[in-house]
């Protein structure tokens, strides 16, 4: 099903092997492509279709948004009512202590705008990662990601950036007084749902106060719900100082968002001026998205059995003989089998069957399952029967 023939129409294309698609249509948590055949989106678009494929709320907002004016000005600069609507609706899931936004297009750009804001903040340089760690592929984003593999051939990148160990309390060391800012994902998804404990990040938080640094939390993929709480954060029982979020936010447009205290985002509006800017940033099409998409997730209560279904895809898969582990968190899943080879067959042969897994940049021997959050029992057992009998077929 693999096809090395894929944008001929004079598109790049970012690997030799895609998964080669034609998709037509998308409702709910299914795709359908040119023929007529139904795929099962068992990864949200990557993490991006947490309320699945045309929610109706979010359809007919951004219809109702376009009808009155898409671009008008660049961020910043006039008061526009989707804005201020969306940031009212995003800080009001937040603490306090979060409650300026920074709209951007990606996600990428909401770790490279709080990076830039942790060293005007501080006046310092060092810069602590994981090892292990995602951010995006922009210079910045890359600069602070772990996948050597991926960064050689752009080199060099960003100067004074350290990799500590992801849960290691022993390197939190690292962390001292020159330090702008720590940026970690508050669970790692390119290394393989990488769990950290609570302990952990209390240490974390503990030793960024202690030597003045900005904490800054990439909850791009884990957050918007993706673990059972709206942000990942809310199970470790601290706050960053710096929020970066994106993919499930606008219900499937493109958006990114910085998030931090009022006072933190101030210093982007002196010395210098326009400290960070965007053209587009803020669009006011995404931002009705972004409203209706927390809107939904207010009005439709979609948290409340995220924990739930997990735990049903968890008790459904533990004991095959296959899996080798299951790293969950809510309907974020990494799933280890012997080999990469064995996981391209299974994702190959889910894909022949109509279900769509998919693979970890940095953890080639799992793959991954993120289904929508709105997906229901009757939808997870039959996603969970296609998954069975692709892992039958493949380890044979």
């Amino acid at each position: 099903m693999l096809s090395t023939v894929f944008f001929d129409n004079s598109l790049a294309q970012t690997s030799p092997f895609p998964l080669g698609l034609n998709i037509i249509r998308a409702e709910g948590i299914y795709l359908y492509d040119v023929s007529g055949k139904v795929f099962i989106d068992f990864i949200s678009g990557v993490g991006v279709s947490n309320l699945g494929h045309g929610h109706p709320k979010i359809v007919q907002a951004i219809k109702d948004q376009a009808g009155k004016h898409l671009h008008v000005m660049v961020y910043g600069e006039f008061l526009q009512q989707p804005q201020v609507r969306a940031a009212k609706l995003l800080t009001d899931t937040l603490p306090a202590t979060l409650d300026t936004c920074y709209f951007v297009n990606s996600g990428t750009e909401a770790n490279e705008a709080a990076l830039k804001l942790a060293k005007r903040a501080t006046g310092r340089t060092k810069i602590v990662s994981c090892i292990g760690a995602y951010h995006g592929s922009t210079h910045g984003s890359l600069s602070v990601s772990g996948n050597e593999l991926k960064k050689s051939a752009f080199r060099p990148l960003l100067p004074d950036v350290h990799f500590m160990r992801f849960g290691s309390e022993e390197d939190l060391k690292m962390i001292d007084d020159c330090t702008a800012c720590v940026i970690i994902e508050t669970i790692q998804g390119d290394a393989g749902v990488r769990i950290p404990s609570v302990q952990y990040m209390k240490a974390l938080r503990k030793r960024c106060d202690e030597t003045n640094t900005m904490l800054i939390l990439d909850e791009v993929q884990c957050g918007m719900g993706r673990t059972g709480t709206m942000w990942a954060f809310e199970q470790m029982e601290i706050v960053p100082d710096i929020l970066a979020t994106g993919k499930a936010l606008a219900g499937g447009l493109p958006v990114g968002c910085m998030v931090a205290s009022r006072k933190l985002m101030e210093t982007f509006t002196h010395d210098p001026a326009l400290g960070h800017i965007t053209t587009f940033g803020g669009h006011p099409l995404i931002c009705a998205s972004i409203a209706a998409t927390l809107e939904v997730y207010r009005d439709e209560k979609v948290l409340e059995d995220v924990k739930e279904k997990g735990l049903r895809i968890f008790n459904a898969l533990k004991n095959y003989p296959a899996i080798k582990e299951i790293r969950y968190r809510g309907l974020f899943f990494a799933i280890d089998l012997e080999s990469e080879d064995i996981v391209n067959r299974v994702v190959e042969k889910c894909l022949d069957r109509g279900l769509i897994a998919f693979w970890f940049l940095s953890c080639p021997a799992s793959f991954r399952i993120a289904p929508p959050l709105v997906c229901t029992q009757q939808e997870i057992d039959k996603a969970l029967e296609i998954i069975v009998d692709a892992l039958n077929d493949a380890t044979q």
